[in-house]
């Protein structure tokens, strides 16, 4: 059970692993090749709108031919990416690497869910996620501290080698793990294009997931941002920025640990609307702060993505929840819209914005109001009559 979860969770961390660590040197690339953020940027946006597209493949493909035969080829589609980043010689080269990055990174994260829906029940599946989370949390916590040094240093260039070896570690445990899937779609490539038709006519599922996929679009924004913020206008280096960073992912791992304690006291519903409301109160701090100080940052991030940690667990469960059938290719929408809007998201904060912070705290503000809105008039409905909402574990064993 242990190593299963470790390895669903690193299969899970890709994306943070692929963009994180190598965030300190984005400043540093503006000067060697002499480009603007905006350019420089595309490195992370073409990442995640090739990471998008590539997952609507894998899922109905792992749904057709099984979780592991897709993941052992995406690996190493991505190892081979991470050493092609490596070696970039101009800018163009890096975007191009980061898309093959990308197409492979996809089957990781995405098949990560599938993984989960296809061994777990739903109440050990929600606790699994939460370890998950939990694990997944130390990824961006380590990624840019770990970054930073090697960049300052050595080279960023060393960064994508060592992506290139945590694929190769995942590929071994992919490898050496049974194949959770027993009940294989008959699928045409045809016939998988209407299986996204067939879950976006589930209007729960595509209800919830749309409300759910615009609150991560602040923290997107920060990803995208930060590096300019924390290292030009506040004058870090690469160590600074990446003890920073790391402070931010710290609540990550407090949020999805905190509900792993809360959960068998209080119900997912109630636990989802009190992180709509902390992530509101956040986008308020950020406008509110004054903006003399990186604190006025990083506080009001650290309560955001708090609140991000708490709902990830019981929010990802309930979208899969909806969905019987079709599991990898759901698992792939979750995701793949969840990352669309992050991609829009890194696109809007790298316009030359005159106080980026400001941009942030609007972002956090407006989508929690809409997802806090939506979750109070329609939340009845995503608990199926006559199964209901998993009750705390307090209040099973006080029968």
């Amino acid at each position: 059970m242990t190593r299963i979860t470790f390895l669903i969770a690193l299969l899970a961390a890709f994306p943070p692993l692929s963009t994180d660590m190598y965030l300190p040197a984005i400043p540093q690339l503006q000067a060697e090749w002499n480009q603007p953020l905006v350019m420089v940027n595309l490195t992370l946006i073409c990442f995640f709108l090739t990471y998008c597209l590539f997952m609507l493949i894998y899922g109905p493909v792992s749904d057709r031919f099984g979780r592991r035969p897709p993941l052992l080829v995406g690996i190493v589609i991505y190892i081979i990416g991470s050493l092609m980043c490596a070696f970039a010689v101009n800018l163009s080269t890096l975007i191009a690497a980061r898309i093959v990055q990308a197409s492979g990174a996809a089957s990781a994260s995405v098949l990560s869910l599938a993984i989960s829906k296809d061994l777990f029940d739903t109440r050990k599946r929600e606790q699994i996620m939460a370890y998950i989370a939990i694990i997944m949390a130390f990824a961006p916590m380590c990624a840019p501290v770990i970054g930073g040094w090697i960049i300052h240093y050595c080279s960023w260039r060393l960064v994508f080698v060592l992506q290139a070896a945590m694929g190769a570690a995942a590929w071994m445990g992919v490898y050496r793990m049974a194949e959770p899937l027993h009940n294989f779609q008959v699928l045409s490539a045809t016939t998988a294009l209407t299986v996204y038709l067939r879950l976006f006519r589930n209007r729960r599922f595509a209800g919830l997931m749309l409300a759910l996929s615009i609150l991560p679009f602040p923290l997107f924004g920060f990803i995208a941002g930060v590096p300019e913020i924390y290292m030009t206008r506040f004058g870090m280096d690469e160590r600074q920025f990446g003890y920073f960073f790391g402070f931010n992912a710290i609540a990550s791992l407090i949020g999805a640990f905190s509900f792993t304690r809360l959960s068998r006291r209080f119900s997912s519903a109630s636990l989802m609307t009190t992180s709509f409301i902390g992530i509101f109160a956040a986008g308020c701090l950020l406008l509110l702060l004054p903006h003399q100080s990186p604190w006025s940052l990083a506080f009001p991030m650290w309560v955001l993505t708090l609140f991000l940690g708490l709902n990830r667990p019981p929010s990802n469960n309930l979208m899969l929840e909806q969905v019987e059938r079709d599991v990898g290719a759901a698992s792939a929408l979750i995701v793949f819209t969840f990352m669309t809007v992050g991609a829009l998201s890194m696109a809007i904060i790298s316009l030359p914005w005159e106080d980026k912070i400001t941009v942030l705290g609007v972002m956090a503000t407006i989508v929690a109001t809409l997802t806090l809105t939506f979750w109070l008039r329609f939340k009845d409905r995503f608990f199926r009559r006559g199964q209901g909402e998993a009750e705390p574990q307090s209040a099973i064993g006080a029968r």
